[in-house]
């Protein structure tokens, strides 16, 4: 069983009688009418995409609700296109892996083309620009992380590319938002045609970043006198390009062995992962949990795809806000965090297993229902308590989600300030609460100051995941040493000043009355081997 379209179309009975569900439409006749009338283009060729967006896709075809799929582009990492994508024909394999030991096995033909968004390479941007000159394209996708949005460093200073793609303007630029930029000035150049850019990923007030993003390009590009200067009101003309927020939520961790065994059996083949220069792993499968959330302000100038058919909710604004934020800040994402940065710490390689130590369910059930929940807005299309239900008794756990606290605890120090500071904030805003009060999300912070430190809790060194911030914080917790405990005196005068940033924490957690309890938990957690272990013992009690 080969993963292309020859190999699909001339064994359908052999792919359906090992339990496959493949496409329920002509795959060649909806490629050749999606290239011919593009609607809808995804920017990140990575694995949400073709687990989520992809199979949304699939889903309209199945149901009859568009003879069109969709074109996915990457700018980042062109390999991903040219050695898995290509290879086998855009198709893919999604496996669905379900709380109850089930699973699903969807062939994702739904891919029409996939692009490379490369201005070095004069066919690929200029099979860009012509999808993006098309009348018929209604909405661009996004899901190339947080950063992908950045126009500076971790340090805020801004990158060579963009410095260079600013002066330069649209011709040939080198950075993503760059090439993205010189498509929409493409498409207004083509007579301002209206599109719906839609950043999916999985961060606050992202259709906000994307437009951030964009439009200092188009200033710049005006300034500069690189662009027409009618190039800035089209950008800035929601009736004409829009840039709705939204709240994605889909847990797809990475193409998991065992996993890749089970297709073997079925006897799939050629389904080793490619490994990129650029050291992306993608495999010609993907695995991910079933269940999923998209919500999407319903703000699309040249129509859209229906996808409210297919479990996609939009709504205002304000709705997508107020989900995004119950997710982000209270139901799903502290505990996860919770759980990265504790099951490091405690010799922890899957996730779900965590959900299997009653200390840490309590951290994370307390976390959630008693700190949180109390604070948080119901947005109305989604019920918090449902949410957080689901994510501690069927999602976390899933014994299936080879999901691991070492992928979760990336880029920690970006996380905190969203993930616990607004629930802070929300404590300090009300009159009958006081932060103070809070035990859980100081235990939290405490164990990410412990975390950093490199050595978990039977005093074996480990190796942090990646952070930009990573350095600059060990150096406050880098004298400590694990079973020689400094006084209280030392630990404030070398800590106090990362507890009181902002930037990372929310808040400063000294003026909001929290710095002293992390600052015990930690030292609690320094006792020696075991000391995390009765440190939350002895808080979740």
């Amino acid at each position: 069983m080969k993963l292309n379209r020859t190999g699909v179309l001339n064994n359908k009975e052999e792919w359906l009688s090992k339990g496959y569900d493949l496409p329920h439409f002509d795959i060649d006749a909806m490629a050749a009418a999606t290239k011919a009338a593009p609607v809808w283009v995804h920017f990140g060729a990575g694995n949400i995409f073709r687990a989520f967006h992809a199979n949304l896709a699939q889903r309209m075809l199945n149901e009859g609700l568009t003879d069109k799929g969709l074109i996915v582009a990457e700018g980042f990492d062109y390999e991903i296109v040219e050695k898995q994508y290509r290879a086998h024909d855009n198709l893919s394999v999604l496996v669905t892996l379900k709380a109850n030991g089930s699973v699903e096995k969807t062939v994702v033909g739904s891919i029409a083309e996939s692009c490379i968004l490369d201005s070095e390479n004069d066919a690929e941007f200029a099979r860009m620009k012509e999808i993006f000159t098309s009348d018929s394209l209604q909405l661009c996708t996004f899901t190339i992380t947080e950063k992908g949005y950045s126009l500076v460093n971790g340090k805020g200073e801004q990158l060579p590319a963009v410095t260079a793609d600013f002066a330069a303007g649209p011709a040939r630029p080198a950075s993503y938002i760059g090439k993205v930029a010189a498509l929409l000035y493409a498409r207004y150049k083509a007579g301002e045609k209206p599109v719906a850019m839609v950043s999916t990923d999985n961060c606050s007030h992202n259709g906000e970043k994307l437009y951030g993003a964009i439009s200092a390009y188009a200033d710049e590009w005006v300034k500069n006198g690189l662009v027409e200067s009618g190039f800035k009101a089209y950008i800035n003309d929601e009736n004409k390009v829009s840039f709705p927020w939204s709240m994605i939520d889909k847990i797809t961790p990475r193409p998991d062995a065992s996993v890749e065994d089970i297709l073997k059996k079925d006897g799939l083949e050629d389904l080793e992962p490619v490994v990129t220069s650029k050291k992306t792993f993608i495999a010609p499968f993907v695995n991910a949990e079933e269940t999923e959330y998209l919500v999407i302000e319903d703000k699309f100038p040249n129509g859209r795809p229906a996808l409210d058919k297919v479990g996609v909710i939009f709504t205002d604004r304000e709705t997508v806000n107020k989900v995004e934020r119950m997710k982000v800040t209270t139901c799903l994402n502290p505990l996860h965090t919770a759980l990265a940065v504790y099951g490091c710490l405690l010799g922890y390689t899957k996730i779900s297993d965590e959900m299997k130590d009653e200390d840490l369910v309590k951290l994370v059930k307390t976390l959630g229902y008693k700190e949180g929940l109390p604070v948080v807005t119901n947005p109305g299309v989604l019920d918090p308590k449902e949410f957080i239900d689901t994510v501690v008794n069927v999602r976390v756990p899933n014994p299936f989600m080879p999901d691991t606290p070492q992928r979760i605890a990336t880029d920690t120090s970006q996380k905190l300030a969203i993930r616990y500071g607004e629930t802070i904030k929300s404590y300090i805003a009300d009159p009958s609460r006081k932060a103070p009060d809070l035990t859980m999300i100081p235990l939290v912070q405490a164990g990410w100051l412990r975390y950093l430190m490199a050595v978990n809790d039977e005093g074996e060194a480990f190796e942090p995941s990646p952070d930009p911030l990573y350095e600059d914080a060990h150096k406050y917790v880098a004298s400590f040493k694990l079973g020689d405990v400094p006084s209280r005196g030392e630990v404030t005068e070398k800590v106090l000043p990362l507890l009181k940033n902002a930037q990372i924490f929310g808040v400063d957690l000294e003026a909001a009355g929290l710095a002293d309890k992390v600052i015990t938990m930690f030292i609690e957690e320094l006792a020696g081997k075991g000391a995390v272990r009765r440190t939350i013992e002895k808080y979740t009690a």
